[in-house]
């Protein structure tokens, strides 16, 4: 009895224990793609159910590229791309409200937001929807609010971190004197109220930035010299990767209450990359993919010691320049995906899918959850004033639906009216100049969204009579 109890401790339990990775294969990936070279320790790449964005080599200035998740194969060299930076483009960050909106930081010092057409770039675009100036170094980190709408935050070399009203293009909130030096990355928590930071002084630090306070913060996290990075856990711990003194790569967890000793230390290996951490708070599995290494390597996070479990890594020959991570959404449920990830090689950009295997064609509820959704909880004015909001979650039980693209309109109306209440009376401004072509384009886009109802439920037709004929299968 009691050697079989011991083989149950030794083997622990976990729906996660046989994911495996798979790459895609060559026609389904991003082919001829000169991924940046710029020295800065950002994944360089970023994805939506729509979209993969990429970082690319630009002379004389910044550039992205964004292609259709569809856009497979060998990339033209005169593919339009994203170009109004003056220097290179650092970082790059979809927002996780509408799907047609990212935004990027560069070495110019500024933060600029775009508005991607429907079905991706036809010209390459150099004008964004705003610039946000108030940097004075280049800016090499960019997140947006995960619950409130047109709130973005960007951090820069000058040490400081701001947090800007997208709708207005207004900076409400700078943080100036946390930070002694570089920071390294800054990640909000769940529902935004507060932010966590690495810094190269080595210290790690849980803000509230509407206080503008320090809530908790570890001094030498890590004691080795190379850079950090520290993210929340869905239930406010602190995970962080580092550096041990020996080189050795470490991975840490954090209760903010007490940052006197971590909960739990895990040392990897000695390799010089940096390691970034995705998180997924539905399954609670973390993905480190270290710069430079060729391999991915994923453990699963629990509530009871000894906390972190390696799960497995998946390896390949290639190393990695950059990696973008697929929102929840964006998966595809039927073939039990929990994770896609885009590999960025020198030259090209490969799909990564992490798959639990399953028998059964069924939705498999327990590995999806109720996901973060495109709804935003609060207006940016509400979180500004204090409110908070937790993410609107949706169910992938059907397969997630991409709504319109319709919400950035409000934003662009509201900065073109910051714009015309200088230059004009409000008398001017009540008086809409066209409004034939408003109704027009919102006719259509009444028209495409009926189309798009009724394929849906002709689509669901089809499924409902398929599931009724393997009912009566079943029956009889």
């Amino acid at each position: 009895m009691a050697a079989n109890h011991d083989m149950k401790r030794v083997v622990r339990q976990s729906k996660f224990r046989h994911v495996f990775g798979q790459a895609a294969k060559n026609d389904q990936c991003y082919d001829d793609i000169r991924v940046s070279r710029v020295t800065w320790d950002s994944s360089f790449c970023a994805v939506n159910p729509k979209f993969v964005a990429l970082i690319i080599e630009a002379s004389g200035g910044g550039a992205f590229l964004v292609l259709p998740l569809q856009k497979t194969g060998r990339i033209d060299k005169s593919y339009p791309t994203v170009c109004g930076h003056t220097g290179p483009v650092l970082d790059i960050d979809w927002c996780p409200h509408n799907d047609h909106v990212i935004a990027s930081g560069s070495e110019d010092c500024t933060v600029m937001v775009w508005q991607i057409p429907e079905n991706g770039l036809v010209t390459s675009m150099a004008e964004p929807v705003v610039v946000l100036e108030g940097h004075s170094k280049r800016v090499g980190i960019i997140t947006w609010h995960p619950t409130a709408r047109n709130v973005l935050l960007s951090a820069g070399c000058d040490n400081q971190i701001v947090i800007w009203n997208v709708g207005t293009g207004e900076a409400m909130i700078t943080l100036e004197d946390m930070h002694p030096d570089v920071i390294y990355n800054v990640t909000w928590n769940r529902n935004g109220s507060l932010i966590c930071t690495a810094c190269k002084d080595k210290a790690i630090r849980v803000i509230d930035p509407r206080k503008e306070m320090i809530v908790a913060e570890k001094e030498k996290a890590h004691e080795g010299a190379r850079p950090m990075r520290a993210i929340f856990l869905s239930n406010g711990n602190v995970l962080t990767t580092g550096f041990s003194r020996m080189s050795e790569r470490q991975l840490a967890l954090w209760n903010p209450d007490n940052m006197e000793e971590p909960m739990t230390v895990n040392e990897m290996d000695t390799s010089n990359g940096v390691l970034l951490p995705f998180y997924d708070p539905d399954t609670n599995v973390v993905y480190l993919c270290g710069k430079g290494d060729s391999s991915i390597r994923y453990f699963e996070i629990t509530d009871e010691a000894p906390y972190v479990h390696f799960l497995s890594t998946f390896a390949t020959k290639e190393p990695q320049r950059g990696m973008g991570y697929m929102p929840k959404r964006g998966l595809d449920v039927n073939k039990c995906e929990i994770a896609r990830f885009y590999k960025l090689h020198e030259r090209k950009c490969e799909p990564i899918v992490m798959t639990v295997p399953r028998k059964s064609d069924l939705f498999q509820d327990d590995l999806y959850p109720d996901t973060s959704g495109p709804d935003h909880a609060l207006e940016a004015e509400e979180w500004f004033d204090g409110k908070n909001g937790d993410p609107i979650l949706i169910s992938l039980k059907n397969g997630y639906v991409p709504g319109k693209n319709r919400e950035f309109k409000v934003v662009k109306k509201n900065i073109l009216d910051t714009k015309n209440t200088e230059n004009s009376t409000p008398a001017n401004k009540s008086a809409s100049p066209t409004p034939s072509i408003k109704s027009e384009a919102k006719l259509e886009e009444i028209l495409k969204e009926i189309k798009s109802l009724k394929d849906l439920v002709s689509s669901q037709e089809k499924r409902i009579i398929k599931l009724e004929e393997q009912m009566s299968k079943i029956a009889i």
